[in-house]
Formats: structure tokens, sequence, C-alpha cells
């Protein structure tokens, strides 16, 4: 007879008694009575999962906020309602905190914080831990990169996480949570990057009465590390940066290149860089001791100083914008890691290789892809606002690495305009405006290389695109003079268009199915909103961009559902109790 034998599952907990079953089929066996769960722990289980529910469901209780009786301000202004009678029974920090404080304060995180940003989600974490007394698994979308190669374990969304996760918690004065993300970091420290551990070994001589073994194994791999002195010295506090510099000299890593600030004349020239006064740096490097390349100032200038001073540097055409600093680093991939797409532009347009390695094996755009969070690559675009700075960087690196040529004409109605250069140039600025209204980051990427801004708009009223169809000739239209300044603006708006056409093609797709309508200028025309033409066409555009956002959402979708990204990056796959 068969005899078939239920088997308890402790992860399923239905009112103290087991559900889950499989069969045996067999002999009679005698089995041991399934293990019960003590009433009191079940009791436990379901009032910490009634307060986790006050955060983490969706959407949250209506009464929730009616009952909150204080806010944390978090970035972009955003408000966190909180109770204060949890966060004071659970941290000494708040309850010090709201002792001072009337009811319904609101309370900004960066005040609380000083020493280090903290973002949403890693505040988040905090205070599901508080209300919960549980360890959630971290979320995906905000712990991995855009690497598909990448396992995710200790890129920088992962590492940065962590670290503001360990710092909110340092700060709130929740010491458990603090032991365990400290544990997290130091198993998967070893397979950071050195730039990543620099992070981490700040964040630790911070917390440094709670975290001391987080700091030591920090302070031994940057040690034997290839960070400069000058990177040391501007994310570290001075003594701790002389610390490492005599632990090298004493275990014998010490070398020119990444152990000695550098001498008098490249500060002087370094100074002149953060002062954004690149003529001193010319009248600098006409004494003749050092050059751009050998004083590494392109380097410093992508890394630390602002993208206006670059670009005048560069414009100077005296320094090799593929030249690698002592840790085998080009300009490009320092520009990778700032990720400031004007600065990524400026140097692809004087020469530099994206297809360049690191001493680790990385391109550029590798680089960008695993400093960039799907949460940040797809941030507000499909709403059609402005792209993503981390999006733009990882995109113009892509396109620069296939090489595409331009796509020819920017439409068939630049060609039309023939030789005219009055219809020429009332179509780029019409091209241009467009631009700036569908695609504002990309657009002001554009336009800052292209100095648009620096010459003055061809202001003409936009019916006359219309009537440049026209095969008769109006006698009574007063000639057009082209002058200097329409010259200088037509020769910047080309160079735009052009740029926009290379580094974006996405829009530039766009651009051209709108502007080569044979109806667009009715669609441009600032008059007669109310026209049924106009209507229909905008509705029809309206829905492209509807198609190309749900397109982006799918892809947004897909990346976060990969194999790779379900293993959570801070080793958090079960629940931890405390």
């Amino acid at each position: 007879m068969d005899a078939r034998t239920a088997f308890s599952d402790s992860n399923d907990v239905s009112g103290g008694s087991t559900t889950s079953t499989c069969c045996v089929i067999g002999a009679n066996v005698t089995m041991p009575p399934p293990r019960r769960i003590p009433p009191g722990i079940v009791a436990i289980n379901r009032l910490s999962e009634d307060l986790e529910s006050i955060f983490f469901d969706n959407p949250p209780p209506a009464e929730f906020e009616f009952f909150a009786d204080a806010r944390l301000i978090v970035e972009s202004g955003r408000e966190v309602p909180v109770h204060r009678c949890i966060l004071s029974a659970r941290s000494a920090f708040f309850k010090n905190l709201f002792m001072s404080r009337e009811r319904n304060a609101k309370l900004d995180l960066n005040e609380m914080m000083k020493d280090r940003q903290v973002g949403y989600d890693s505040l988040m974490a905090v205070l599901g831990f508080i209300y919960r007394g549980r360890i959630r698994v971290s979320p995906k979308n905000v712990c991995v990169c855009m690497d598909d190669q990448c396992s995710h374990l200790a890129c920088r969304p992962a590492i940065s996480f962590m670290v503001e996760v360990l710092y909110a918690s340092f700060v709130f004065q929740i010491n458990e949570l603090v032991s365990e993300y400290q544990r997290d970091l130091l198993n998967v420290l070893d397979k950071a990057t050195a730039d990543d551990v620099l992070m981490v070994l700040s964040v630790a001589q911070t917390c440094s009465t709670e975290c001391a073994s987080l700091l030591e194994r920090s302070i031994e791999i940057v040690v034997k590390s290839d960070l400069d002195i000058i990177t040391l010295d501007k994310a570290l506090p001075h003594l701790l940066v002389e610390q490492i510099e005599k632990m090298r000299m004493k275990l014998g890593f010490a070398s020119p290149e990444i152990n000695h600030f550098p001498d008098k004349h490249i500060k002087r020239i370094y100074r002149a860089l953060e002062s954004d006064d690149v003529e001193l740096v010319r009248m600098l490097l006409k004494e003749e001791h050092t050059d751009l390349d050998d004083a590494y100032a392109l380097h410093y200038a992508v890394a630390y100083c602002d993208s206006k001073t670059t670009t005048e540097l560069l414009d100077l055409v005296i320094a090799d914008v593929n030249h690698r600093n002592p840790r085998g680093h080009t300009v490009l991939h320092v520009a990778a890691m700032r990720k400031d797409p004007k600065i990524i532009v400026s140097l692809l347009i004087k020469g530099a290789r994206p297809s360049d390695l690191t001493s680790d094996g990385r391109k550029a755009v590798q680089i960008a892809r695993r400093l960039t969070r799907p949460i940040d690559y797809y941030k507000n675009f499909n709403d059609g606002t402005a792209t993503p700075k981390d999006r733009l960087c990882i995109e113009i690196l892509e396109q620069a690495e296939r090489r595409d040529p331009l796509l020819g004409e920017a439409s068939a109605s630049l060609a039309m305009a023939g030789d005219d250069l009055r219809r020429k140039l009332l179509y780029l600025e019409n091209r241009v405006a467009l631009a700036k209204l569908l695609f504002p980051m990309e657009a002001k990427v554009a336009m800052d290389i292209a100095q648009v801004d620096e010459t003055s708009e061809f202001k003409f009223i936009n019916r006359s695109f219309v009537s440049s169809k026209r095969t008769s000739v109006d006698l009574n239209e007063a000639p057009f003079r082209i002058q200097e300044e329409h010259l200088c603006r037509l020769k910047a708006l080309s160079k735009a268009v052009e740029l926009g056409k290379r580094l974006f093609p996405r829009c530039s797709v766009v651009l051209n199915k709108i502007m080569g309508r044979e109806d667009y200028p009715v669609i441009a025309d600032i008059g007669n909103e109310e026209c049924p033409l106009k209507r229909k066409r905008r509705m029809e555009i309206q829905e492209d961009f509807s198609k190309a956002f749900t397109e982006d959402k799918e892809e947004f979708d897909r990346i976060l559902n990969l194999p790779s990204c379900s293993s959570s990056s801070a080793g958090k796959m079960k629940e931890r109790k405390w």
C-alpha cells in the first residue's frame, strides 16, 4: 500500500502550521511530526509584516500619511512620512532629535548626513529595517549597473548602495545594521575597483568607531593599489593620506609617479586650471619647465575642472588626447568616470579613441555602463523630459565606437533649400529649436560644443519657410543680404546639427521625420493654433514619442529581469531577522 507523508516547510507558515507537502511512495514509514512554529514567533512575524506594509505596500495604506507626524526631506525635495514614536523607540539619534522638534516637523536628510549624500533608496532600506527589524533584499534596479557582463556584486551601484546604507545606519545609531553592511562590504571589497574602495575607505574612516575592520582592510587595499597621491588627496583627509604614503614607503610600493606630489611648477598649472585661467596655463607653459602631457594636465582638468576649462585647454591643441596617465587611463577614460557628456564630446571631436583599453581591459563605454544604474539610465525618459546625463554619456560613447558615417543631409528640406543661405539658415534655426524642445540635453551638448549661443539668433518669420516652395518671385519682397553675423550663425548651427547627427542618431531620426514632412511649415507656424491639420500632425508626433518611450520601458524591464540581475549585490538573498 502506498503511504503519503507530509514534510514541513519552515518557509511557509500559516497560523503556526505547515502547508507545504511532497509525496513519498513506498512502504509505511514513520516520520517525525512536523516542526511547529511557536505562536509567539508567528505573532512577531505578523507584526513585522504589518509594519513593513507602511513603506513597501504599493500603493501604501491611505491612512499612513494621516497618522505620520514627521517627514524626512530627501533628494529633489521628496518627502517621506515617518512616525516619531517608532523612530524614537528604535534609534537614540531620532529620540534626541525629536525631543527638540515640534510635531509634523520636516527634517532635511542632507543636514542630518552632513559628510555624505544618502539617496532615497538607501534611506528606505534603513527605515525598512527600523520598522520591520529585518533586512530586505536589495532593490535590483538600484544595485545593478548597465553592463550585461557584470556580476553586479561589486560594481559602483552595488558598492554605493551599501556604503550609503552603512553611513546612514551609523548616523542613526543602528549598530546592528552597521555590522551587517560592514560584513557585506568586506565580502566584496576584493572584487571592487580601486576607485570604489577609495569611496568605502572615506566612509569607513568617518565611521571608524564602528567599522574598524572595514577601515583596516580598505587601507590595506588602497596602499597596494595604483591610486596616485593627487586622487588620494582629493578624496581623503590629509592625515590618512600621510598614513597611506608612509605605509607604501615601508612596504616598498612607493613609486615616483603615484606616491609623490607634483613639483612646484605642475602645482601652479593645476591651480591655474582650478581657477579656470587657461591663459595663465599658456604663460606657465612658455617657461618650458614641462608640457601638458608630462604634467597630465588634461587628465587633471577633465577630472576636477569646469567643462569650459577643458574645452579651452583642448583648443590650445598642444596636448595628446590619447595620452595615458601612470594608471593607464586615457583622458577619455577619466571623462567616462566623471560622466560629463560635453567633455566626452569635446574629446571625441579632438580625436580621442573610444576603443582604447584601461590596464584592466575596459573601454570608456564599459566604464560608463558600470557606473550607471538602470533607474538612472531610464530616469524620466518615458515622460518625454530631458535625457538623463548617465544615458547620454553611454549613447555618445556607443555611437563613437560604431564609427558610423554622418547620416547624409539632415533632411530633404535642407537639400531643397539649395544655395539659398536664407532658407538654409531658417531651416537650421527651426531644426535646432525643435531639438531644444524635444531633446533638451542632447541639444545643449551639441550647441555648447558648436558655440551656438555666442552667435546672434536669426529671427525671421516662419511663414518664409512656406514661401520657399514658390516658383514665382515676389517683386515686393525686400532682398535678403547675408551679413557676417549670419555666416557665423550658419556655421555654428551647421556644426551643431552635424554633431547631433553623428552622436545622437536616435534624436536625428525623429527630427528628420518631422522636418522632412511637406506639412512641417504648417506645424511650425506660430499662428493659427487651432488648425485641424496642425493638431492632427502633432498628435501623430506624440504617438511616435509614446511608442519610443514604451520600447525603452520594455528594454528597462528586460534588463532588470536578466539572470545576473536577480542576484543581490549585497548578498541578501534571504531576509535576516534581529
